[in-house]
């Protein structure tokens, strides 16, 4: 016995040993050449879309990836969100929905090469563009620089990134053929060194293939470490993209790091459609010309939970505009990843400059897609009638200064007896309900950087509270430093007198599965407010389908637990994916809180989303949505057969 197991033993430690040389042993090489990508020494074009794992669910990867593969491409990108694997400082995330290897190791099974994009900073409309929450806890803004406050951080994710994918690299018989260093820095800043503290970073983290950098045209001529190929951004005007590139760049294969067909996008604003003819006109350019692409996106996917970004101040233009739920991006594989007639016309462009020995596969099937008729939510829990232990202070802080990443806090303290006046605070990032002794007074917004609110004569003392919704953190702008909550001092204004408000009690409310399990629910049939709403709905065989909000204010929703996301009845987003995965046969929960309160607690499962129905925004309060009629089914199409 003991003579066979030393036998079992050592049998095991050769096949170890030789699946260990196997495996260091490179599949294949990739160079950056004079006029091309070279692959195992001869010219490669890479021909690669974008599409984000955090946006899909993960029983649908392998579709999405198919689907990539059927439209005739040979690469995806794979972004890393870092708050998306460390939303608590020091503790990394890679299993279930996090987990990136597999999606990794999933490409490459369907013959996709994978361009890896590690950070920090990602943009991609998602919260904080990556960055983690965390690292606004102090009061100085160091993102994106060389500080230590942030470089340590950064530094340490990017040794774990390499700890994770840097045995996934070609040179060790892996997918990966080239990982980027930061996103777009030119839009942030032209600090070289910090850019080669980066390269150096991911060097010393185990990656030996060639690295990149991707700005717009007009920021191409920005200084980047020796080293590091300058790849463009556009979805426009590729013959003028490429020359200023060839003459930044004169020895160095061509590639658009990012070619958009569609665009994001946000709450209030119209649905946006890119130019099909534009985007083929461009896209048959450089398949002629044999340039390299990534198509962004090639499917959107869906910013699930809370993870949607918001885009920060531009001129003229709003100070503040949060993203919806949906990341559609009128890719041309849909939202629901289903086929769409720009999948079809960008397939067929591709065929057309393959090799006739290339073999295009036909597209995966789609889901199935249910519907569920109208239910009613019969439970509530009030939001008033469930806050937490309160911390006190002595002025109001932002949330993270209480150890909130996100969610709804509420801001309470005692307002003395005076005469009419304004209450001004110095910020309420993103939207504050202000009240006094349980009435309405009115909203605060950061779109219009309204932060002031009339209050009445008081002839005694009254409560006031104001209820803070944080949207996503800004993820594209100079003002990534984007501090939610309520910011003092806050003051009454009354003629010449000037109150200072002190002595606050403040209820975090972070929406988490804890708090979710802890409210206390009551039977109702009418409208409170801010509450959460609870109700059941039977599925006779689960499938995707599209989760009509269109009664309902603005708040979020859960379904057997999974965030499907937010809504917000000004559109133009007015339905919600719901993967058939996340659906159970028979029985199935939703929660759902609005701040506003529905024109009518009802819900319903339909076959089409509505991406595209803006309506006019009047007042926050429940009376004015109550007129808005349902929003209609549309009919089926192409994108679902």
């Amino acid at each position: 016995m003991r003579y066979r197991s030393l036998l079992c033993a050592g049998l095991v430690a050769i096949l170890t040993i030789g699946q260990t040389i196997a495996a260091q042993e490179p599949a294949h090489t990739f160079q950056i050449g004079k006029a091309s990508f070279l692959l195992d020494g001869q010219p490669f074009v890479i021909r690669c879309g974008e599409l984000h794992f955090a946006r899909i669910p993960r029983e649908y990867w392998k579709q999405r990836l198919q689907m990539c593969k059927a439209m005739g491409l040979n690469a995806v990108c794979l972004y890393l969100f870092w708050n998306f694997h460390e939303w608590e400082e020091g503790k990394y995330d890679w299993s279930g929905e996090r987990d990136a290897l597999e999606f990794c190791r999933l490409a490459q099974q369907e013959g996709l090469w994978v361009i890896l994009r590690p950070g920090p900073y990602s943009c991609a409309e998602w919260e904080m563009g990556g960055l983690p929450w965390w690292l606004l806890k102090g009061d100085r803004n160091v993102l994106r620089t060389r500080d230590p406050e942030f470089m340590k951080p950064a530094l340490a994710w990017i040794k774990e990134v390499g700890r994770v994918f840097a045995p996934e690299q070609i040179t060790q018989g892996g997918p990966i053929l080239m990982v980027q260093v930061e996103n777009e820095y030119g839009y942030y800043g032209d600090d070289v060194k910090y850019l080669d503290a980066l390269k150096s970073a991911f060097t010393a983290a185990g990656f030996d293939i060639p690295m990149f950098v991707c700005n717009p045209p007009n920021l191409l001529s920005k200084p980047v470490p020796e080293g590091l190929l300058k790849v463009a951004n556009f979805g426009s005007d590729a013959p003028g993209a490429f020359k200023t590139l060839r003459q930044i760049q004169p020895d160095a294969p061509l590639m658009c790091g990012e070619f958009y067909p569609g665009w994001f996008d946000g709450w209030g604003t119209p649905h946006q459609e890119g130019n099909l003819k534009g985007y083929l006109k461009n896209l048959e350019y450089m398949l002629e010309n044999n340039i390299s692409f990534s198509i962004y996106m090639a499917h959107g996917g869906t910013s699930f939970g809370l993870w949607a970004g918001s885009v920060g101040p531009k001129p003229q233009k709003a100070a503040f505009s949060p993203d919806t739920t949906s990341y559609d991006y009128d890719a041309p594989i849909s939202e629901a990843g289903w086929v769409t007639p720009k999948f079809l016309a960008t397939r067929e462009l591709i065929k057309k400059h393959s090799p006739a020995e290339q073999l295009i596969l036909e597209p995966p099937q789609a889901a199935p897609v249910v519907a569920f008729p109208q239910i009613t939510l019969r439970e509530q829990a009030p939001l008033f009638e469930n806050l937490p232990q309160p911390i006190t202070d002595t002025e109001p802080r932002t949330m993270e200064k209480y150890a909130q990443g996100r969610g709804v806090i509420l801001y309470r303290t005692t307002l003395p007896p005076g005469p009419a006046g304004t209450l001004e605070a110095a910020f309420a990032h993103d939207l504050a309900w202000v009240f006094l002794d349980g009435k309405p007074m009115g909203v605060m917004d950061r779109r219009s950087r309204k932060f002031s609110i009339d209050l009445p004569e008081r002839s005694k003392a009254a409560t006031l509270d104001i209820l803070v919704e944080a949207m996503g953190r800004i993820n594209f702008s100079p003002q990534l430093h984007d501090r939610k909550g309520l910011q003092g001092p806050v003051v009454v204004k009354s003629g010449d007198q000037v109150t200072p408000l002190h002595d606050w009690r403040v209820f975090r409310l972070g929406l988490d599965d804890k708090m979710l399990a802890d409210l206390q629910w009551k039977p109702t049939t009418q409208n409170e407010g801010a509450a959460f709403w609870k109700g059941a709905f039977t599925v006779d065989k689960p499938g995707d389908t599209f989760l009509d909000v269109s009664s309902w204010g603005k708040g979020v929703v859960w379904i057997n637990g999974h965030c499907l996301g937010r809504f917000w009845n000004i559109g133009p987003q007015q339905t919600l994916y719901l993967p058939g995965p996340w659906l159970k046969k028979g029985t199935n929960e939703i929660v759902i809180l609005d701040l506003l309160g529905p024109a009518q607690p009802v819900v319903q499962g339909v076959e089409r989303p509505v991406l595209n129905k803006l309506r006019p925004e009047a007042d926050f309060s429940p009376a004015d949505y109550s007129k808005i009629p349902p929003t209609p089914v549309p009919p089926l199409s192409i994108q679902q057969q």
